[in-house]
């Protein structure tokens, strides 16, 4: 446990799931954990007892990626866990494979609807649409105009099994939009949306007063802090300054609070995490600031100052997307300036530094 973890507290402490299995964390709340074949090895779904359309059952919140071993963990849950009860809504936090990719498989067994943000949904849709050559050309152009140019992470751009559309087949062809302040009923209890900015376009967390619980998908994650990239789909983003606004949304929420995330174990103490991720991005964000040089930092330069450790390939091309958010911060912050050298690379310069050569 690292020391920002001391600061928290894990009620069922190292107590997990077994796989296709329900663990029941609150009243009417029970906690799914399915394995992912990346470096974050697992997600946390959760199963919520549900009155919906005049039929008793559950609501599944978060879906996993789509692939057989998916699939068959949702076959153990449906003949072991469902109580006897329908599967009567489906709803996903955020367009991410690892949350949306079986939701077309769940709402087509069940027969029953998707609930998800329209920024999302219209995001997910656009990307399943969109021919995986097509935007892995589109995403070389992209990180090379940023200092990028080993070959491992381009091929990695067109490994199909990393591709978007193979993690995300389909979608359901309807939705039901879910929208910030929205109150939801189910079951027996109110769920307030939230909505969150900077790690998807148009993320939404779940608030339950009565049960004094909050489902905080990836927004506010225990152990590590959550994607903030600029992708070349959205090229001149500002997420890190969108990240930073949403976490403001929480001010409410009690200090015990038991947080459900995505990724990580139960906790409680949701203010001290936020606490602690503000604080992370600053300190980030200053780390910049004192390796500014007259030459000016390209997101790839940037990449090597906030990570340090070794990464793949898969990995770089969220890490150079994240040192880019921070430089991005940076600009329209108006504390640098970005212009793009003779070799064609974007670069960011300290305002003091351009004004004084």
């Amino acid at each position: 446990m690292n020391p920002l973890e001391k600061e928290l507290n894990y009620p069922l402490a190292d107590t997990l799931p077994e796989t296709g299995q329900k663990l029941q964390v609150a009243p009417g709340v029970f906690w799914l954990r399915m394995a992912l074949p990346f470096a974050l090895n697992h997600i946390n779904l959760w199963l919520l007892r549900d009155h919906y359309d005049g039929v008793d059952g559950w609501c599944i919140v978060d879906c996993c990626l789509d692939s057989p071993e998916s699939r068959s963990h949702w076959e153990q849950v449906f003949a072991t866990g469902l109580e006897g009860l329908p599967v009567v809504r489906v709803l996903a936090t955020h367009m991410h494979p690892d949350h949306l990719g079986l939701a077309h498989w769940l709402c087509e067994r069940w027969q029953v609807p998707l609930f998800i943000s329209a920024t999302d949904y219209h995001t997910a849709r656009t990307l399943v649409a969109t021919p995986d050559e097509r935007h892995s050309t589109q995403a070389q152009s992209f990180f090379r105009s940023h200092g990028l140019v080993e070959a491992a992470v381009f091929e990695s751009l067109t490994d199909r099994h990393l591709q978007y559309g193979h993690m995300v087949p389909a979608l359901p062809k309807q939705f039901v939009r879910l929208m910030d302040t929205q109150v939801l009923r189910i079951g027996d209890n109110d769920w307030h949306c939230i909505s969150g900015y900077g790690h998807t376009p148009e993320h939404i967390a779940l608030h339950s007063p009565a049960l004094n619980v909050l489902i905080s998908g990836d927004m506010v994650l225990p152990r590590i802090s959550s994607n903030i990239s600029v992708y070349d789909t959205e090229p001149l983003a500002d997420p890190v300054q969108l990240f930073l606004s949403s976490l403001t949304k929480y001010a409410h929420i009690p200090a015990d609070c038991l947080t459900l995330p995505s990724h990580g174990k139960p906790f409680t103490g949701v203010h001290q995490r936020i606490s602690q991720l503000i604080d992370h991005h600053h300190k980030r964000l200053q780390e910049l600031r004192q390796a500014m040089t007259p030459k000016g930092l390209s997101a790839l330069d940037a990449m090597g100052i906030l990570f340090t450790r070794q990464l793949d390939a898969h990995q770089t091309t969220f890490a150079i997307g994240e040192a880019l958010a921070h430089l991005h911060y940076l600009w329209y912050n108006g504390e640098v300036k970005r212009h793009r050298d003779a070799s064609g690379v974007y670069r960011f310069t300290s305002i003091e530094a351009t004004s004084h050569p």
